[in-house]
C-alpha cells in the first residue's frame, strides 16, 4: 500500500512541477454520447469448453467475446464486470489458470491463442499461429506460464509464454491419434497425467514414466464397430489419482479406472431418450456430480455409489450445453431486503421452469453449491442447487453477430434485433430482457423492418431463405417471399407511408417492391448486388438504393419506368446503407466501404458534404428525428461517430463496441436514446442528450419557444445552437397550448421524458404525480409494473395476483410462449404471501401440490384452518394409500380415521395399537390448544397478517408504536433497495424507491449523486417546496456546468432561479473571462455593480471589517488578485487556532476559487496560487470525509502533501499532520484495518468535530457518486487512474493535459469538494 501511495505521489509531483507555469487552460473534452444500457450476448452452443470459473468469477463465450461475471460481495450476487473481445473469429475454448485467478486463456478459429489478465482487462500474451484450430485448451500442470492446446488429431502443443525460455513445444507422446480430439484434461494433482476424449468414443491416457494408452475404454456397445459416439464430457475425480468420469453423447456416463483400464460403474438413465451433454463434480460433496441433458434442460444429481440419479429436475425447455460448479458457494444473504425480488434477473417470459418440488427420493441432501448453466439456446444462468432456484438467469441472448435493430413504431420500449444466429428477438429496453423470439431458425437474418403503427408484424430478410413476415402476437411466420431465390437479401424495408408495400434488395442485383400479399409492383435491376434501400419519409413513391457499383440510385414508383430518376456517383467503393433525412426534404446520406459518409441533395443533384473519419467500411446510419443536422454512423472500425452535417465536424466518437457496428436506431418519441448492434453480439443503449444539453436547460429556465423549437432552415445555420424540429416536440407544444392549468409541470415532465433514456424516468414522473396528489385513475397501465408508491402497493399487487390466478393460458408471446398455469399460480401465491393474504397463498400452494408450504404458514390464518388443511391432506394421502397420511391424522387428533385406514389395509395390529392409545388419552387433541386457536382466530383478519390498524379515536400507545415500527421498517427496506439500484448504475430507479415512501430529499440526493442533474432539477421544481434545498444545489451544479463559452447567460438564468442567489451570481461574474464591457454587461444582468464600483465597495468593506464582502468585491473588480491575499491570510489565521471548523473556512475558500483562471495562473501569483490550492485541497479532503467520498480522500491528502512539499509556501499545515490524519481516518473507518490506537482515536475524534456540519441538510448529500453506465463494461482503450494506478471502470474524465485520467465518478466528487484540477495547475475542473 505504501509503495502504491509513493508511486501516486511521485506521479502527481511530476504533474505539479511540469504545470507550475501552465499559462492557458486546455479545454477538457468529455464524451458526449453516454452509454446507458447493455444487452449481453448468450453463450455459444458450438464448442465444448466455453464456460469456466475461478474463485468469485465465472466466464462464458459468445461467438466473438468472453463475458466475465464477478461476485459483488456487498449484495452477494454476480454482476457482469467485463467483456473481452480481441478474437476476430469464433472462440473455440477457454481455460482459467488454476494458480492465478486473474489469468485465463482463450483460443479461436483464426488460430489465435490469448492469455488475459481479468483484473487489468487486457491481453498479456498472444500466440498468432496455433497450426490448426484449437479444440481444447488447458493450463499446464507444471508451469504457471504454460498453456497446452490441441486441434483435431493432435499433436498436443505446449506454449510457454513467460519465463526464461518462452516458445511452443510438442508433447513427446500425445500425437498421431486415429480419431479427432473432442477435449482433454490434465489431472489436477497427479503431475503430468493427461486424458484425451475422442469422437470415436475412446480415451487416450498419458502419464510420465508409464506406457501411453491410446484409444482405450470405448463404450462396450461400440467395440468392434466403426460407429462414432463422441466424448461429450470428461472430468478427473478430485479425490483419486486414477478415477475418471466420462460421458459419451449416446452411451451415457461411466466411472472408469485409468490405471486398470476398466469401467467401474455405468450410470443408468430413467429414459433411453436422455443423453448427456455436460457434467461437473460438486467440490463441496465428495462423490457427487451433476449432469445436463442435451435435448431438454434436465439437471440430474448423482453419487458415484449409485448407478441411478439421486434426483433430477427440469430447469429449461432447451437442452444444456455446458456446466460448471463454483468452488466457493455464495454466503447466505444477510437480509433478503438487500436485494429486489429475483424477478429482476429472470426474464418475465423466460423459458425457465418454476422451482421443482421435492422428488420422492429424499434420502440425500444436496449440498449448497452454485452451478453455472449454459443452454443450447444461448441462455446462461446461475443455479442455486441447495435452494433449487435460479440466482439469476440471462435468457435468450443472441449468440452471434447482430446485423440490425429497430424500435417498434408505436412503442419506444420494444426493440427488435436480427442476428446471424437465425433469429429475431424483441427486447424490453426498460428491463433489458427478451420478451419474444421468432419461431424456428431462419439461417442468417440480415435485416428487419417493423410494420407501420400497431400491426405487430416484423419483416425479416435472410441469407438463403428469402424474406418473411412474422406475426409477433400469433407467434408464427404468416408470409414468405422467395422472388430472389437462394440469393441473400441484405435489406428489407416496410413502407411507413403505404403499409401494403415492402421493398427488398439482394445479391442478385434486384430491388423488388411488392405488396404484403406477394404481388410484385416493381423489379429494379442494378448492375451488381444491392445492399441497402430506404423509403423517402416525405414522398411515399420514392425509394433510394445503395449498390456494389459504388452508386446511390433514387427510383420513383409512380412511373412505370424501371430506370432510376437519379444516380449519385462519388463513392470509391461499394455503397451499403442509404438513409433519407426525416426532417429535410430531398436530403439523403449513404455509407460506403471507402470509409466515408456522403450527404446528397436530391433537388440539387449534388453531394453537399463528405464525412471522413472512419478507418473501415461504414455500416450503421441514423439521422436524428428532432435535430436536423445530427447524423450518426457505425463502422467496421468498431466505432460510432456523431456528425454535425452543417460543417462536417465529428462531434464525438464512441469506442465501446468490441467489433463492427452494424445497426443504429432511435425511436421518434424518444429521439435522444439510440440503440446500436454489433458483431460483438451485444446491443447497447446510448443517451445523446449531452449533445444538445442546453436545450433542456432552455426549457428548464422557461426560455421563449424560439430558443427551443424552430424550423430546419434556422437549425441548419452553421454554429447556431440546437433546436427541436421534429414531430414529438411540435406535438408537445400543441398539447401544452391546450392546457390552462399545471402547464410548467407538464412541460418539464413531457420534455424530460422525451430527453431521458429508458430505465425509470416515466416511473419517476408517475411517483412525482402521485406525491403531488394526481388522481389515481390518470396513472398509466405501466405504473403497476414499476416501483409503486406505498399507498398503491397492496391494491395493485392484490389485483395482479387475482389476474394471475384467473387468466387462462395466453397465446400471446411468440416463440418464447406465455408462462404456464403453474408459473402464474406460483407468482400469484408469492404476491399474496408478501401482502399477508395467507389463506389465499395456502389455497394456491395446495392447487400446485405444495402442501408442505401451505401447512407451514396455515397457523397464521387460524389453528382451525390449519387443522382443516391437515385433514384434507390426510384424506388425499389415504386415497393414494400412502403411509405419509399417518402423522397428519395423529397431529389433528383424527384417530378414528386413522384406525379405519389401518383396518382397511389389513394392518389390524397397528389399528389396535392406535385405538388403545387413543382410549388412554395419549393422542387426544389438546383442548388448551383448541381454545388458544379460537382466540387467535378471533384476532385474525380473514387470513391476512394484521397490519397496524388506524381508527379516528382511542389510539393506544401500542397502536402508535406498531405503526411507527411498520413505517420504520418500510423506509429501511426502501433505502436498501434504493442503494441496490444505485450501485447497479440505476440512479433514477433508486430515486423511485425513495419517492415510494415520500422521501423527497433522498430521492433528489440519488439523482444528484448519479449526476442526473437536468432530470433532478425538473423533478425538484415540480415537487416544489419539499425539494427546494436540493433543487437549489442542483441548479448551482448545472450553472457550474455551463460556465463556459457560449452558455454564460444560461448559467446566469439558472442561478437566478435560486432564492438568495447573491453570492452565487457574484461567483459567476468573478469567473467570467470576457472584456471589460462584456463583464460590466454580465454584472448588470446579474444585478451587480460595475468593475469600478466593485473596487470602491471592496475598500469600503475592508474599512468596515467585513472581510467576506471585501473578498467578494475585489474578485468582481478589475484587480481580482487583491482578493487572494486578504482571504488566504484570514483562512491561515483561522487554521492556527484550535476551534475552527470546515464550515468556518470553506465559504471564503470557495468564493476565492472563482477568481478568473487567466489571473490566477499569472507568474506573480505563484505563491498565492500555491497557498490557495493547498488550502482548497486540505479542506476538500475534510469535506470528502464528511460526504463519505472514500475513494478520493487519500488522493486529496496526497495532492495537498505534494503541493506542500514542492511549493514555496507559508501555511499552518504540516505533511506529518496530514499523514497522521489520513492514517487515523483509514484505521477508524475501514473495517479491514487493525484496531486504532488511542492517539488515532483522538485524532479522528478531532477530525469529526471539525467536519460536523452546521446545517443538517448537508448530511443528505452523503455517499459516493455513481453515474449511469459506471457498471457497464466497454471496450474503450484501457485508462489508468492517476489517483490509484488501477484501470478505470465506467466513464473516464481526462484532465487538462489531455493524458491524465480519473474516473468520471471521482472527478464529480473531487469537483464538489475542491474545484481545482488534481494536476495542481490552478485550472478549475468541470466534469458535470
Amino acid at each position: 500500500m505504501i509503495k502504491t501511495a509513493h508511486w501516486r505521489i511521485n506521479h502527481l509531483e511530476e504533474k505539479c512541477q511540469s504545470n507550475d507555469d501552465h499559462s492557458t487552460a486546455s479545454s477538457v473534452r468529455m464524451a458526449k454520447v453516454k452509454q446507458v444500457g447493455l444487452l449481453a450476448a448468450g453463450c455459444q452452443p458450438w464448442n465444448k469448453d466455453v464456460c469456466a470459473a475461478s474463485g468469485d468469477r465465472f466466464a462464458y463465450c459468445a461467438t466473438l467475446a468472453i463475458y466475465i461475471y464477478q461476485l459483488d460481495q456487498q449484495y452477494n450476487e454476480f454482476k457482469l464486470r467485463s467483456i473481452m473481445s480481441e478474437h476476430k473469429k469464433t472462440i473455440t475454448a477457454i481455460s482459467w489458470c488454476p494458480d492465478n485467478p486473474d489469468l485465463f486463456a482463450s483460443a479461436s478459429a483464426d488460430n489465435l491463442l490469448i492469455v488475459w489478465n481479468v483484473a487489468e482487462q487486457k491481453a498479456v500474451a498472444r500466440l498468432d499461429n496455433t497450426k490448426g484450430v484449437p479444440a481444447s485448451v488447458s493450463w499446464c500442470w507444471n508451469s504457471a506460464d504454460g498453456v497446452a492446446f490441441v486441434s483435431q488429431r493432435g499433436p498436443l502443443y505446449i506454449w510457454v509464454y513467460g519465463g526464461p525460455d518462452p516458445g511452443v513445444t510438442v508433447h513427446k507422446e500425445a500425437h498421431s491419434f486415429l480419431s479427432d480430439i473432442c477435449l482433454f484434461r490434465w489431472h489436477p494433482t497427479k503431475k503430468g497425467k493427461l486424458v484425451f476424449g475422442h469422437t470415436d468414443g475412446s480415451l487416450s491416457i498419458f502419464q510420465p514414466g508409464c506406457k501411453s494408452q491410446k484409444h482405450v475404454l470405448r463404450p462396450e456397445s461400440l467395440e468392434g464397430t466403426d460407429e462414432e459416439d463422441p466424448v461429450s464430457a470428461l472430468e478427473w475425480d478430485l479425490l483419486s489419482t486414477d478415477y475418471l468420469l466420462v460421458s459419451n453423447l449416446h452411451n451415457g456416463i461411466r466411472l472408469v479406472d485409468s490405471e486398470a483400464l476398466v469401467c467401474i460403474t455405468s450410470f443408468c438413465f430413467p429414459s433411453a431418450a436422455a443423453s448427456v451433454q455436460c457434467l461437473a463434480w460438486v467440490p463441496s460433496a465428495p462423490g457427487m456430480f451433476i449432469t445436463g441433458d442435451s435435448q431438454v434442460g434436465v439437471l440430474r444429481i448423482w453419487n458415484v455409489s449409485r448407478s441411478t440419479p439421486l434426483d433430477s429436475f427440469k430447469l429449461k425447455k432447451t437442452g444444456f450445453h455446458a456446466l460448471h460448479v463454483l468452488n466457493s458457494p455464495l454466503a447466505k444473504k444477510a437480509q433478503s431486503s438487500c436485494c429486489p425480488s429475483k424477478s429482476q434477473h429472470t426474464s418475465s417470459t423466460s423459458e425457465a421452469v418454476p422451482p421443482p418440488t421435492l422428488s420422492q427420493n429424499r434420502s440425500f441432501s444436496l449440498p449448497p453449491g452454485h452451478a453455472v448453466c449454459c443452454f443450447m439456446d444461448g441462455g446462461v444462468g446461475l443455479y442455486d442447487m441447495g435452494a433449487k432456484k435460479w440466482d439469476f438467469l440471462r435468457d435468450l441472448g443472441h449468440v452471434e453477430t447482430i446485423f440490425d435493430c429497430k424500435f417498434k413504431p408505436d412503442d419506444p420500449n420494444l426493440l427488435a434485433t436480427a442476428s446471424f444466429d437465425g433469429t429475431i428477438k424483441i427486447w424490453d429496453t426498460n428491463t433489458l430482457t427478451a420478451v419474444y423470439t421468432s419461431p424456428g431458425n431462419e439461417g442468417v437474418v440480415y435485416s428487419l423492418s417493423w410494420a407501420p403503427g400497431d400491426l405487430n408484424c416484423i419483416a425479416g430478410a435472410t441469407s438463403r431463405n428469402g424474406a418473411f413476415i412474422w406475426d409477433v402476437r400469433k407467434g408464427k411466420i404468416i408470409t414468405r417471399f422467395n422472388e430472389h431465390g437462394k440469393n441473400g437479401i441484405f435489406c428489407i424495408s416496410w413502407s411507413h407511408k403505404d403499409s401494403k408495400r415492402i421493398a427488398t434488395c439482394s445479391g442478385d442485383g434486384f430491388c423488388i417492391i411488392r405488396t404484403i400479399d406477394g404481388k410484385i409492383l416493381h423489379k429494379y435491376k442494378h448492375p451488381a448486388a444491392v445492399f441497402g434501400c430506404d423509403w423517402s419519409q416525405n414522398n411515399k413513391d420514392m425509394i433510394a438504393t445503395g449498390c456494389e457499383d459504388k452508386n446511390v440510385r433514387v427510383y420513383y414508383l409512380a412511373t412505370s419506368s424501371d430506370q432510376p430518376l437519379k444516380v449519385f456517383t462519388g463513392h470509391l467503393a461499394k455503397v451499403f446503407h442509404v438513409r433519407w433525412s426525416p426532417l429535410r426534404e430531398g436530403i439523403l446520406c449513404s455509407g460506403s466501404d471507402d470509409g466515408t459518409v456522403r450527404i446528397w441533395d436530391y433537388t440539387q443533384d449534388a453531394c453537399i458534404n463528405v464525412l471522413s473519419g472512419h478507418t473501415a467500411p461504414v455500416r450503421g446510419l441514423m439521422w436524428n428525428t428532432e435535430v436536423p443536422y445530427l447524423l450518426i454512423s457505425g463502422s467496421w472500425d468498431y466505432t460510432i461517430r456523431v456528425w454535425d452535417t452543417r460543417d462536417g465536424t465529428c462531434l464525438d466518437t464512441v469506442y465501446d463496441h468490441g467489433a463492427d457496428v452494424y445497426g443504429l436506431t432511435c425511436h421518434q418519441s424518444r429521439p435522444f436514446t439510440m440503440a446500436s448492434c454489433s458483431r460483438d453480439s451485444t446491443v447497447r443503449l446510448w443517451s445523446l442528450t449531452p449533445l444538445i444539453s442546453p436545450l433542456l436547460l432552455n426549457i428548464l429556465t422557461n426560455q421563449p419557444w424560439e430558443k427551443i423549437i424552430g424550423n430546419t432552415d434556422t437549425a441548419m445555420v452553421p454554429g447556431s445552437p440546437p433546436l427541436l424540429c421534429g414531430k414529438v416536440s411540435r406535438d408537445i407544444k400543441q398539447d401544452l397550448d391546450k392546457l390552462s392549468l399545471d402547464i410548467r409541470a407538464k412541460k418539464l415532465r413531457w420534455f424530460s421524458e422525451c430527453f431521458s433514456p429508458p430505465g425509470g424516468s416515466s416511473n419517476l414522473w408517475d411517483l412525482v404525480s402521485v406525491i403531488n396528489g394526481q388522481d389515481d385513475s390518470l396513472l398509466p397501465g405501466s405504473y403497476s409494473k414499476g416501483v409503486m408508491h406505498m399507498k398503491h402497493l397492496l391494491k395493485f399487487k392484490t389485483s395482479e395476483a387475482q389476474e394471475l390466478t384467473i387468466v387462462k393460458m395466453s397465446k400471446f408471446g411468440g416463440g418464447i410462449g406465455a408462462p404456464s398455469k403453474e408459473e402464474r399460480l406460483k407468482e400469484a401465491a408469492d404476491i399474496h404471501l408478501r401482502l399477508g393474504q395467507i389463506q389465499r397463498y395456502c389455497e394456491l400452494m395446495v392447487e400446485l401440490g405444495q402442501w408442505e408450504k401451505a401447512l407451514s404458514v396455515a397457523p397464521g390464518v387460524s389453528m382451525k384452518y390449519w387443522k382443516k388443511l391437515m385433514q384434507r391432506r390426510a384424506d388425499q394421502l389415504m386415497a393414494e394409500d400412502n403411509d405419509d397420511a399417518i402423522p397428519y391424522c395423529i397431529a389433528t387428533g383424527d384417530i378414528k380415521k386413522l384406525v379405519t385406514f389401518f383396518t382397511g389395509r389389513g394392518q389390524l395390529l397397528e389399528a389396535l395399537l392406535i385405538a388403545q392409545e387413543w382410549m388412554n388419552g395419549s393422542l387426544w387433541w389438546d383442548t388448551g390448544n383448541r381454545q388458544r386457536g379460537a382466540r387467535y382466530e378471533e384476532g385474525a383478519c380473514e387470513g391476512n397478517i394484521r397490519a397496524p390498524q388506524s381508527s379516528p379515536v382511542n389510539h393506544t400507545t401500542n397502536d402508535v408504536d406498531n405503526r411507527q415500527q411498520y413505517q420504520s421498517l418500510l423506509h429501511k427496506v426502501c433505502r436498501e433497495l434504493a442503494e441496490w439500484y444505485f450501485q447497479d448504475g440505476c440512479a433514477v430507479l433508486a430515486a423511485c424507491c425513495h419517492l415510494a415512501v415520500d422521501n423527497i430529499k433522498l430521492a433528489m440526493c440519488s439523482l444528484i449523486r448519479g449526476n442526473e442533474l437536468e432530470l433532478a432539477a425538473c423533478v425538484g421544481i415540480v415537487l416544489g417546496e419539499a425539494a427546494n434545498q436540493s433543487t437549489a444545489y442542483c441548479l448551482e451544479l448545472l450553472a457550474r456546468k455551463y460556465m463556459i463559452t457560449p452558455t454564460w447567460e444560461l448559467s446566469a438564468d439558472l442561478l437566478q432561479m435560486i432564492p438568495e442567489n447573491d453570492i452565487l451570481l457574484a461567483k459567476l461574474c468573478a469567473f467570467y473571462p470576457g472584456s471589460t464591457d462584456d463583464i460590466n454587461q454580465l454584472h448588470e444582468r446579474c444585478g451587480l455593480p460595475s468593475l469600478e464600483e466593485c473596487k470602491a465597495l471592496a475598500e469600503e468593506a475592508m474599512c468596515e471589517g467585513d472581510l467576506f464582502s471585501a473578498v467578494k468585491f475585489h474578485l468582481l473588480s478589475s484587480e481580482p488578485e487583491n482578493a487572494l491575499q486578504i482571504g488566504i491570510d484570514h483562512v491561515k489565521e483561522q487554521l492556527t487556532g484550535s476551534a475552527w471548523t470546515v464550515d468556518s473556512v470553506q465559504p471564503i475558500l470557495d468564493l476565492m476559487s472563482y477568481i478568473r483562471t487567466d489571473r490566477l495562473i499569472m507568474a506573480k501569483l505563484t505563491e498565492a496560487r500555491s497557498e490557495l490550492l493547498i488550502l482548497c485541497g486540505y479542506i476538500g479532503g475534510l469535506l470528502a470525509i464528511r460526504r463519505q467520498y472514500s475513494s478520493i480522500v487519500p488522493a486529496l491528502y496526497e495532492y495537498t502533501s505534494q503541493l506542500l512539499k514542492r511549493r514555496e509556501v507559508c501555511v499552518p499545515l504540516k505533511i506529518e499532520q496530514l499523514s497522521a490524519e489520513l492514517d487515523a481516518w483509514r484505521v477508524c473507518t475501514q473495517s479491514n484495518s487493525n484496531p486504532p490506537s488511542e492517539c488515532q482515536k483522538e485524532e479522528f475524534s478531532c477530525l469529526e468535530r471539525r467536519i460536523q456540519p452546521t446545517d443538517s441538510a448537508v448530511s443528505v448529500l452523503c455517499g459516493a457518486d455513481y453515474v449511469t453506465g459506471s457498471n457497464l463494461p466497454s471496450h474503450s482503450d484501457v485508462q489508468l487512474s492517476c489517483f490509484t494506478g488501477h484501470r478505470i471502470q465506467g466513464p473516464v474524465f481526462l484532465l487538462e493535459d489531455g493524458k491524465s485520467a480519473i474516473s468520471l465518478n471521482d472527478a464529480l466528487m473531487w469537483a464538489k469538494v475542491n474545484p481545482f484540477s488534481p494536476l495542481g495547475t490552478g485550472v478549475r475542473i468541470n466534469p458535470f
